[in-house]
């Protein structure tokens, strides 16, 4: 629950140098650094990922989002002009009419009845029907494709939807270093490969839940051998997670709404932990809201299916997860405030201090952090 709290937006800022904001992953998914902090003493560890297991005993248990990010991000031409025009998808609104709500690029250029062509399937053209924000459009798909084979068609023309702090130089020496890693990939072959996790299953997101990227067969298999258990939730990430926040008083946020789905095996999973008093590790910012969305004062859990906009700010009582694996965010974001309330603000800044003096990464392809008692 929420307690009396005068937090502002200000007090998480911080110094990031811009080489810090990872721009491709690290060569291998368990591969990259791992902050560990200890939030009642403050006690800051640098370990490697695979070390992660030896804070873990038998019968303790991880929440992983099994969410699927689907290629969002696609490029088209406005007919007449041929202006190049970025098209990001964000939901499916009616399937039979290939309706769907959109963000563009730039916006002042597309308007109600405008056309859009794509170079890679002229059998699919985009109608522009409705004005839903600044950036927003619905679009209606106009093709001769059925309906069950038009929606692959449309992701064949995407690609993996990589937040706007990953800015490439187009310099192919940047890019050489990893070739020998990614076996002469194209980066859009590799990141449609990386922007995924492994356990990814169910297609709905357009951002990836990137604190389970760091999650190989490998490191499964060693936490599997220590007896250490896991189970899923569907937490289908939006836009909102790299929204920036535009007030002062963190009382006022509005967050954008996520669709969440916790099964009941996942519900019993996790609250035979709880009651057995076993650690039960949150990956990522969106598995942490999903569980205080429908946690009781208990911090049992029970099945939902639904949406949530919850914002957690600090001073904030966890109810349910005792221990949080989160990447390393950026100043002001949802993720990092999220995080100074489960690490304590103190702790949560001084350790992104050491972070930078440290040179870890952050982002989504960054490194990674481990906040236990």
């Amino acid at each position: 629950m929420y307690k009396s709290n005068d937090m502002r937006l200000c007090q998480f800022k911080f110094k990031l140098p811009e080489e810090l904001i990872a721009q491709y992953p690290a060569a291998y998914r368990d591969e990259a650094r791992l902050m560990v902090l200890h939030r009642k003493s403050g006690e800051i560890e640098h370990k490697s990922l695979p070390e992660l297991v030896e804070f873990f005993d038998e019968g303790d248990l991880f929440v992983f989002n099994d969410t699927k990010v689907f290629p969002a991000r696609l490029w088209g031409h406005k007919e007449k002009t041929n202006a190049l025009i970025e098209v990001f998808l964000l939901r499916e609104l009616n399937h039979r009419m290939r309706y769907w709500d959109v963000l563009v690029e730039p916006a002042r250029k597309i308007r109600i009845g405008n056309k859009l062509t794509f170079e890679d399937d002229p059998a699919i053209v985009a109608e522009v029907i409705d004005n839903t924000t600044s950036r927003g459009r619905t679009f209606r798909f106009l093709t001769d494709y059925d309906n069950e084979e038009f929606v692959p068609r449309l992701y064949a023309l995407g690609s993996a939807p990589l937040p706007k702090y990953i800015r490439r130089p187009m310099d192919p020496e940047v890019y050489e270093k990893y070739q020998e890693v990614f076996r002469d990939q194209p980066v859009r072959e590799m990141d449609t490969e990386r922007y995924q996790t492994i356990f990814a299953d169910k297609v709905g997101a357009v951002a990836a839940p990137a604190s389970g990227l760091h999650f190989s067969k490998q490191l499964l298999k060693r936490m599997e051998i220590r007896g250490i258990e896991s189970t899923f939730m569907t937490s289908h990430v939006s836009l909102g997670i790299f929204k920036d926040i535009d007030v002062e008083d963190l009382t006022k946020n509005k967050m954008e709404s996520e669709q969440i789905i916790l099964s009941e095996a996942m519900v019993n999973a996790v609250n035979k932990a709880h009651e057995e008093q076993h650690r039960i590790c949150a990956v990522g910012t969106e598995i942490m809201r999903a569980m205080e969305h429908v946690a009781g004062a208990n911090g049992l859990l029970k099945a939902y299916d639904g949406w949530t906009n919850k914002f957690i700010f600090p001073p904030y009582t966890f109810a349910t997860a005792n221990s949080f694996f989160v990447n390393f965010y950026l100043p002001c974001s949802s993720q990092q405030i999220m995080v100074a309330a489960f690490a304590g603000y103190e702790n949560l800044m001084h350790a992104y201090e050491v972070a930078v003096q440290e040179e870890y990464r952050f982002g989504d392809y960054g490194d990674a952090m481990l906040i236990v008692d």
